[in-house]
């Protein structure tokens, strides 16, 4: 994909920062709800219908493809700028790894507020997946992009046809294919601990490269730039449509016509995300994709807000879990008297008045929002002006 017509690398993209920082935004909508508000089903159960849940949690389907994608492109920026593959194979191997044992160490007793072998479980999420996209992304980079994108491509668009695989048929090797295709799958590690994985690595492993690959197109000239994106974009949101129609392929959970016409649509929308089926991501990436176009002429307060959250993203991400977690502990233990962790609890621990209000979920959202942006920008400009190693990580 690289062409005579490219430009310099810009030092910063700010379409890229500003939705980044969306969607981290978005993010902490759906994190806030698990804390504050978790219901006793799914918001994504049909039965019965609960459109303000369904649309409070699917708005926050975005945020994982589109963060792990542009983690791809950031990666070819950074190779672009450093111009040393080298340095970029050394940079993704040490940051997976570092990213990895944030997630078994810090991110787990940030949702727990405990050490894992205390309540018998550690808990991989997209952290996880980004770490290890990233130790083998630090492999790809060495290969022609034409060979990468098109395997990414080929394992993103087929990994549905491997549903119906049982980790029974793996034999003595079933917790492999759990890590890598099962979502929330159990994998027991003794008698009395076990690792859950919320986020198998298949496509989050081929979305990232794939994100690489496209990190070309951010430095071409506008219009080229644009049109193409245009094109992906609707491309994309196009195929979802088409796919999702036909009931063929794509995803394991049909849409069905139901009573009302918001249902339906609620069907139709209600893709699966554990692994993410091929139209999850279609259905997330091709509206995200085309947000790069109006946001890279974003200008004014509006931008500079989401920008401060995708300069320092992952700052964020690991900082709001345990502020979030001590702020809903507190907020449980003056409202019934005790001590309740709504992820880690049984239904035996939540008082009889407890009623998940999706209100509170929003209140704490707004509430939330303007301190978490001072700490972020306080953070930008430390890490701006300060060059110690530990601030390439974090």
């Amino acid at each position: 994909m690289e062409t005579p017509t490219a430009v310099p690398v810009r030092k910063r993209i700010h379409s890229l920062d500003i939705l980044r920082g969306l969607v981290i935004v978005l993010m902490a909508i759906d994190h806030i709800r698990d804390y504050f508000a978790m219901t006793p089903q799914s918001p994504e159960l049909m039965d019965p219908l609960q459109p303000s849940w369904f649309f409070t949690r699917w708005i926050t389907h975005f945020c994982a493809p589109v963060f792990v994608f542009l983690a791809g492109t950031a990666a070819f920026l950074y190779g672009k700028k450093t111009n040393d593959r080298a340095a970029l194979n050394r940079f993704l191997i040490s940051r997976g790894l570092w990213l990895i044992l944030i997630e078994l160490l810090v991110i787990n007793s940030s949702w727990t507020l405990s050490l894992p072998p205390l309540v018998g479980f550690v808990f991989v999420q997209v952290i996880w997946a980004i770490g290890w996209s990233m130790i083998l992304l630090a492999g790809l980079i060495w290969l022609p992009q034409r060979l990468v994108a098109i395997g990414a491509l080929v394992l993103i668009a087929g990994h549905n046809a491997l549903d119906g695989i049982q980790p029974e048929s793996w034999g003595a090797f079933d917790w492999l294919w759990k890590f890598l295709h099962m979502g929330f799958s159990w994998v027991p590690v003794g008698e009395h601990f076990g690792v859950l994985v919320a986020y198998p690595l298949i496509p989050w492993i081929a979305l990232m490269p794939l994100g690489y690959v496209f990190g070309n197109v951010m430095n071409w000239e506008q219009a080229r730039r644009f049109d193409f994106i245009r094109k992906l974009g609707l491309g994309l949101i196009l195929l979802f449509i088409l796919l999702r129609l036909s009931n063929w392929y794509g995803d394991p959970r049909p849409w069905s016509v139901q009573d009302t016409a918001l249902g339906t649509i609620m069907s139709f929308l209600n893709t699966v995300k554990y692994p993410p089926s091929l139209l999850y991501l279609l259905m997330t990436l091709g509206p995200a994709l085309l947000l790069l176009i109006p946001f890279e002429k974003m200008q004014g307060r509006v931008a500079e807000f989401f920008i401060t959250f995708g300069r320092v993203p992952f700052f964020f991400y690991v900082l709001h879990f345990p502020i979030l977690m001590l702020t809903a502990v507190g907020y449980h233990y003056i409202r019934y008297g005790i001590y309740l962790n709504l992820f880690t609890a049984g239904r035996d621990e939540v008082p009889e008045t407890y009623s998940p209000q999706l209100w509170i979920v929003y209140l704490v959202f707004f509430l939330f929002l303007p301190p978490m942006y001072f700490l972020c920008k306080w953070y930008w400009r430390y890490k701006s002006t300060h060059d110690y190693w530990w601030l390439r990580y974090l």
